[in-house]
């Protein structure tokens, strides 16, 4: 039981594996793309990155996103368009823990909500 939670908590060896895949492939990509895939991973570290399959596919499915594009010589704007953050919050949508951030700021929503006596279940 301990062992399974630690590995919930730090990740499989499977996950870090492949999540230094996508790490070295990144770094493959022309100057432009590296420098935008880095900067999307940032982002996500803080504010969209979730635990285990999810992530690391998440992951997978951006970089193989980066090196087509990259193949095809496909202008960064024509990735992100000219907003970054909802491209990559759109993005985020696709994978479980960006519906569970979703839900999560549902929550905080409604927590606001009662605790300044605007909503079901307000403490006044």
């Amino acid at each position: 039981m301990a062992a399974e939670w630690i590995e919930k908590v730090t990740g499989s060896l499977e996950d870090k594996k492949r999540y230094r895949q996508y790490k070295a492939r990144s770094q493959q990509l022309p100057a432009s793309y590296r420098m935008t895939i880095e900067a999307l991973d940032r982002y996500l570290m803080h504010f969209g990155r979730g635990d285990g399959a999810d992530a690391t596919a998440m992951y997978e499915d951006l970089i193989d996103l980066f090196e087509q594009s990259a193949a095809n010589k496909t202008p960064i704007r024509e990735i992100v368009g000219e907003d970054p953050v909802e491209f990559i919050e759109t993005f985020l949508q696709n994978y479980s823990m960006g519906r569970w951030r979703l839900r999560e700021q549902e929550r905080l929503v409604s927590a606001i909500e009662r605790a300044a006596g605007e909503g079901p279940g307000s403490g006044g």
